[in-house]
């Protein structure tokens, strides 16, 4: 027998090599290729989105903006232009689920340090209480790297405006003060197209894992 394998061993080498590239092309072929899907304001929790746009089911994207951030610089649509980006709504003072989102994203932002090709971008919804010393107070705290992460603030009516016309994640708050917010947990992932392509629970490990996956598949594509 061990002569017989001895005379055989390239054939059976052979064999063996082209059956394990055999399988690994059948595994290929069957594994389901990742995608993920582009969300448009009909796909979302209507709590979640402005009545005015409820009803748009395709071509939404994120609309231009203009706010200051923590180092009071203007930040515009034009910094985050060819980025993959993740937008979040917060207030400095929070002390519910804020702290577990900002160490959560705080994480993302280890992550992404060195990848030219991704930011964050998160958005007051106190700005009467959020000004640019209590941003950049917060931003040291909390590790904030200026080049990656923009901590904004604005009009009250505009970051409202963005938070349920674009990335469709916030909550409204009492109904007798205008454009008043309820911020949640979500985390919004933005595509080099300005399309909304996840959302992600701030406070949770295995969202932030998947949004690290998310978001280097983005990248690579």
């Amino acid at each position: 027998m061990k002569a017989f394998l001895y005379k055989y061993r390239i054939f059976f080498g052979v064999l063996l090599v082209f059956s394990a590239i055999t399988i690994g092309l059948f595994y290929n072929a069957l594994k389901p290729e990742k995608t993920l899907p582009i969300y448009n304001p009909a796909d979302v929790n209507p709590e979640l989105v402005d009545s005015t746009v409820q009803y748009v089911s395709k071509a939404h994207t994120i609309a231009d903006f203009s706010f200051v951030n923590q180092n009071g610089k203007t930040i515009t649509q034009k910094d985050y232009e060819g980025k993959v980006y993740v937008a979040d709504f917060f207030f400095t003072t929070c002390g519910s689920i804020c702290p577990k989102m900002t160490k959560n994203l705080a994480e993302v932002q280890a992550a992404i340090k060195n990848n030219p090709k991704v930011m964050l971008l998160s958005h007051t919804v106190f700005p009467e209480t959020d000004s640019v010393p209590v941003l950049k107070e917060y931003a040291l705290k909390h590790g904030v790297i200026d080049s990656k992460w923009n901590l904004v603030t604005g009009d009250k009516k505009e970051i409202y405006t963005m938070a349920r016309k674009s990335y469709l994640a916030v909550k409204l708050g009492k109904p007798e003060e205008l454009y008043d917010m309820v911020h949640t947990e979500n985390f919004v992932l933005v595509d080099q197209k300005r399309r909304v392509r996840g959302f992600y629970d701030g406070t949770k490990k295995e969202d932030m894992t998947r949004l690290i996956e998310d978001i280097n598949f983005l990248c690579a594509n």
